[in-house]
C-alpha cells in the first residue's frame, strides 16, 4: 500500500507541475476573452478530452515505441530530465507566451484552439508526455498502470475546473499570486528533472563500468 501511495503521489505532483494548469490560464483567458461562456466551456472541455486521449496513447504505447526504435527507458529519463530542465527555468522566470489569433468565425476558432494550442502543446507537451511513458514504463503491475491512468484523468478535470473559471481564479490569486505559485511548480519541475536524469544516468555508468 506504501509503495502505491508513493507512486500515486509522484504520478499526481510531476503531472500537475508539468501540464501546470495555472500557467495555462492566462493564455486561456486572452485566447478565450471575446468568447460567450458557453463557447469558453466547450474549448476547455475539447482541449482536455483531447489531451487525455493523447497522454493515455502515449503512456500505453511507449514500451512499444521503444522496442521498434531501440530506444533504452534511460535514455528518455534523461532527455525527459533535459526537457523538464528548460521548462521548470521558463517556469522560473514566469514566462508566458500570448497568441494572436482571427477572430472572425468564432466555431472554427474554438475547434481550433482547442487542439492547438491548447491541447497541443500547452496542455499534452513534450514534458507531460514523456512523464507519461517514462512512468508507465516503470510500472510493475496492473494496479500501478490504473493508479496512473486515475492520476491522468485527475489532473485533466483540474485543469478543465481551473480553464473554466479561470476568471474568478486570477482574480483572487492575481497576476503575482500567479507568479509566486508559476515559480514554486517550476523548482519542483526541476527536482523532478534531477530525479529522472540521475535514474537514467546510473544504469549507463554502471552499465559502462560493468558495476
Amino acid at each position: 500500500m506504501e509503495l502505491y501511495t508513493s507512486f500515486l503521489l509522484l504520478s499526481l505532483t510531476s503531472f500537475f507541475t508539468l501540464i501546470n494548469p495555472l500557467a495555462i490560464m492566462p493564455i486561456f483567458m486572452s485566447m478565450t476573452a471575446d468568447l460567450e461562456s458557453q463557447k469558453k466551456v466547450h474549448t476547455a472541455r475539447k482541449a482536455v478530452v483531447v489531451s487525455f486521449f493523447l497522454l493515455l496513447i502515449f503512456s500505453t504505447t511507449g514500451e512499444w515505441l521503444f522496442h521498434f526504435f531501440n530506444i533504452s527507458i534511460n535514455s528518455l529519463k534523461i532527455v525527459g530530465g533535459i526537457i523538464f530542465i528548460l521548462m521548470g527555468q521558463d517556469m522560473l522566470q514566469a514566462r508566458l507566451v500570448r497568441t494572436k489569433v482571427d477572430k472572425a468565425d468564432v466555431d472554427t476558432y474554438v475547434n481550433d484552439i482547442s487542439i492547438t494550442p491548447l491541447a497541443i502543446p500547452m496542455i499534452c507537451g513534450p514534458g507531460a508526455i514523456t512523464n507519461g511513458i517514462v512512468l508507465m514504463e516503470s510500472t510493475t503491475n496492473i494496479m500501478e498502470k490504473v493508479i496512473l491512468i486515475f492520476v491522468i484523468a485527475v489532473v485533466l478535470m483540474l485543469t478543465y475546473i481551473v480553464l473554466v473559471n479561470s476568471t474568478t481564479i486570477y482574480r483572487w490569486i492575481g497576476p503575482t499570486g500567479n507568479n509566486v505559485l508559476m515559480r514554486l511548480m517550476g523548482l519542483i519541475v526541476m527536482v523532478i528533472a534531477i530525479e529522472f536524469m540521475v535514474s537514467g544516468i546510473t544504469p549507463i555508468i554502471r552499465q559502462i563500468l560493468k558495476l
